[in-house]
């Protein structure tokens, strides 16, 4: 390989590294989970529905 290839592809790797580092280090939000109101069961109403 030319010299100028590895060079090249040790510096891409270094800033591979040095990016994925900052993502880890980034401070993350808050996920808010908003829960969803709770629904009553429909009366049971006879075969039909019609009582």
């Amino acid at each position: 390989m030319p010299l100028e290839f590895d060079l090249m592809s040790k510096k891409l790797v270094l800033a591979l590294c040095l990016v994925g580092f900052a993502a880890a280090c980034a401070p993350k939000k808050e996920e808010v989970i908003v829960p969803t109101p709770v629904t009553t069961e429909p009366v049971y109403k006879g075969k039909f529905g019609a009582n």
